[in-house]
């Protein structure tokens, strides 16, 4: 084996020495591959779920009490009576997300076909509702009176009907999508914090200066911590996949796992490179933390795995394309989800690949000036 790589070997299992011994970063990554992607997934979501209505009755028809009973769990919870009095106090006090006014002589302007017009209050706080809810709300409100009035009164046929058919999540369930896009997330902090975290601990303990004194290169010191990184990220998020988003959530994988966790290793030589650059500016755990802040979280929120790119501004998109968790993002929604093979999304991977390129290199150029001044 020559030098350069037998020495970047045994560095590496240095570092998973030192990892194993460290039980608060060994917590943080059970935890965030485990607890947090569960929790996330199972306890948010974008879609209606036991949402608070209330309706203000002003008619008291037959139709009126078919309207009320219509919202049913488990997208709403049971519909509250209110008077029109109440109804200002109620969505100001958020006690209610949608509050529906039904007018009087409401169905008797129905029969009549003046198509009155019913009022819906929309608490929009609660924004993954409301706008969701509302729609489900007009559909049900529709549905019903269609329903109550039957084919003789009813409205004429369309000229066409629509089908809809929803490809890859038919029931549309969040979790299936929050689950797979959380692991990834982690995958990106993970590996900030990791490698960062493992070069400020050899300066803390003292053991940088052993590394200073032996025929070692920058280079070398730094792969090695990119290399034990990425394997304990990669395994953990393989675990992760299997175990908590396949099995706790029971969430479907269309596409070919291992090309997954090898997009995951291409990704992790780029975001180690960031990981390992903040720690040659940082000179302590906490200010890494604070230097990971302003980099971790443009990276997760605007790479597409919570918000579409297509809904962010012109500058935004072209912007995030210089970062490579926008393309692997799209390479692990389009393997996972849609079950893409290498041929669809290796262009993706060369991008990731180039700008991890860039990275590694100025993150060796920062390491070795950061030891030169050691030295």
């Amino acid at each position: 084996m020559p030098a350069t790589l037998r020495n970047i070997f045994f560095l590496g299992l240095k570092e998973f020495t030192s990892l194993g011994h460290d039980l608060v970063l060994m917590l943080l990554i059970v935890y965030s591959m485990s607890v947090l992607v569960f929790v996330s997934a199972r306890a948010t979501g974008i879609e209606v779920r036991n949402a608070s209505i209330a309706f203000v009755d002003e008619d008291g028809g037959a139709l009126a009490r078919r309207l009320v009973d219509a919202p049913a769990p488990p997208y709403f919870q049971a519909p509250v009576a209110l008077a029109p009095q109440d109804v200002d106090a109620a969505l100001d006090g958020g006690h209610q997300t949608f509050v529906v006014d039904i007018p009087p002589r409401f169905e008797a302007d129905v029969h009549a076909g003046r198509q009155p017009a019913l009022q819906l209050n929309v608490d929009a706080t609660a924004m993954s509702q409301a706008g969701i809810g509302s729609g489900y709300l007009e559909r049900i409100i529709n549905d019903e009176i269609a329903a109550y009035l039957g084919p003789a009164d009813g409205a004429p046929a369309a000229a066409a009907n629509a089908t809809v058919r929803i490809a890859f999540n038919p029931n549309l369930y969040a979790h299936w999508f929050l689950g797979v896009m959380m692991v990834v997330n982690m995958v990106t902090m993970l590996a900030i914090i990791l490698t960062g975290s493992a070069l400020i601990r050899e300066r803390e303990q003292g053991t940088l200066e052993h590394l200073l004194v032996m025929p070692l290169t920058p280079f070398e010191i730094m792969a090695s911590k990119v290399w034990a990184t990425a394997l304990v990220i990669v395994v953990a998020a393989g675990l992760s996949l299997t175990v908590v988003v396949q099995g706790l959530l029971q969430v479907p994988i269309r596409g070919s796992v291992p090309l997954f966790l090898g997009a995951t290793l291409v990704y992790l030589f780029a975001v180690t490179a960031i990981g390992i650059f903040l720690a040659t500016v940082a000179r302590s755990m906490p200010q890494l933390g604070l230097l990971g802040l302003p980099i971790v979280f443009p990276m997760v929120m605007l790479s597409g795995s919570i918000t579409p790119l297509d809904s962010m501004p012109a500058a935004i998109r072209t912007l995030m394309q210089f970062s490579p968790s926008t393309h692997y993002v799209a390479v692990a929604q389009g393997v996972l989800f849609r079950g893409a093979e290498f041929a669809l999304v290796w262009r993706q991977l060369a991008l990731v690949a180039l700008i991890g390129g860039v990275f590694f290199t100025v993150a060796a150029l920062r390491l070795r000036r950061t030891l030169a001044l050691a030295g």
